[in-house]
């Protein structure tokens, strides 16, 4: 029987990937381990304590505390998001034909809290291909690594929507505008919300926008994977910008709602097992077995089916798969619908997310697996979490 030591090896030996740590849990018995380099120039291994980017998977530790609020009577998910933020008051819409923008128009609908949750609000991303997301990029949208995510956030309220919310799926800046929501409401910093409500009663103390300089030595080189001419190169952290996005080191006011964590393999397990119960190990409720069971579930019309993520980078060659063919969106995650075209593989209900630098996790209820894969490779070979994922349906 193969074990994924010798499935992560094959991507090392090729220069794919230069370190992979796993972990899966299954009715409580663990199944670990690390592979390769932190930093290939000094060789560096890594170790259970290595410190990641984990990119996108900040937004599902948004949308629980999001729900948090929600639980506590403090927002509404139909909330019209200028009830918060008045500067999104005055949205409009572009028009577009043949992806020329040729005006803008009054927006019918506002965009609501539930809308940024599904990622229907209408908002775009920088490395999307849409003529919006050439915008964000123009005005250099979330590239800071000394702005507030209040300044990123009204820098975003003087952009149109790129179409009516609530009518497409297109993944999105829209945690971002959550995020600063959580800050209005609870009067209180991002960093400070995420830490008070999660990450201290789960005892995730690896977990933060910021990294202390004496944890710098325990933190995963970022690399970047060019698949035209098959190299593996290091993305140089001055002045702390990766792929367009700020990534500062060490400043303490930095936080977004899109991406920004730092976090290891054994605190992100934490984080993904307590979506099983919604409590922490010694029984204090972080959030309700309810209220994630209603999280997971796909809340997408059938219309925006089959959902996908397209950036400039991506290339749609014979050998392309969009690996969200069979998924829904639930409300912070990608959740399981379709097995057939999951290649019959997982259960429905299984839910989750991953970041650019190919971190990735999985929960399913039905079987009780949590699992993690760790890294630090933009643009990396999508088949290292389809073998992931293959494994763990194979052998659980």
């Amino acid at each position: 029987m193969q074990n994924l030591k010798d499935i992560f090896s094959k991507y090392i030996e090729k220069k794919k990937y230069p370190g992979i740590q796993w972990k899966i849990v299954n009715n409580n018995k663990i199944y670990e381990g690390a592979l390769g380099y932190k930093n290939l120039e000094n060789k560096d291994l890594l170790k259970s304590d290595t410190i990641y980017r984990i990119w996108s998977m900040t937004k599902p530790i948004i949308a629980v505390a999001t729900m948090q609020l929600l639980e506590k009577e403090k927002i509404n998910l139909n909330d019209p998001i200028d009830i918060y933020l008045p500067e999104f008051s005055d949205l409009e819409v572009l028009k577009i034909v043949d992806s020329k923008i040729l005006d803008t128009t009054p927006l019918k609908n506002k965009p609501t809290i539930k809308d940024l949750l599904l990622h229907t609000a209408g908002f775009s991303y920088n490395f999307l291909d849409d003529p919006l997301a050439i915008k964000y990029d123009q005005i250099n949208l979330f590239g800071s690594v000394t702005s507030t995510l209040e300044e990123e956030v009204k820098l975003l309220s003087t952009l149109p929507l790129l179409f009516e919310p609530s009518t497409k799926w297109l993944y999105s800046v829209s945690m971002d505008v959550l995020a600063r929501i959580l800050e209005i409401v609870e009067g209180k910093f991002l960093q400070k919300i995420l830490h008070d409500q999660i990450f201290e009663p789960l005892e995730m103390n690896d977990t933060s926008f910021y990294l202390p300089k004496e944890d710098l030595k325990r933190l995963m080189h970022s690399y970047e994977f060019n698949h035209l001419n098959n190299t593996l190169t290091e993305n140089i952290l001055e002045p702390q910008k990766i792929a367009n996005f700020g990534h500062p080191l060490h400043n303490q006011n930095f936080a977004r709602g899109g991406h920004g964590l730092y976090s290891t393999a054994k605190d992100f397990m934490i984080f993904v097992e307590m979506l099983h119960s919604g409590k922490t190990k010694d029984g204090q409720e972080i959030i309700s077995k309810n209220t994630i069971d209603y999280m997971k579930k796909n809340h997408l019309n059938e219309k925006f089916f089959p959902i996908e993520i397209s950036s400039v980078a991506t290339i749609k060659d014979e050998n392309y798969s969009n690996d969200l063919e069979g998924y829904g969106w639930g409300l912070g995650f990608r959740t399981l619908i379709d097995l057939k075209k999951n290649n019959d593989l997982g259960t429905l209900g299984e839910f989750g997310w991953s970041g650019a630098a190919s971190t990735y996790f999985l929960v399913d209820h039905t079987k009780n697996i949590s699992a993690v894969l760790m890294t630090q490779v933009l643009n990396g070979d999508i088949n290292l979490k389809k073998d992931f994922y293959k494994f763990i349906y194979t052998h659980y």
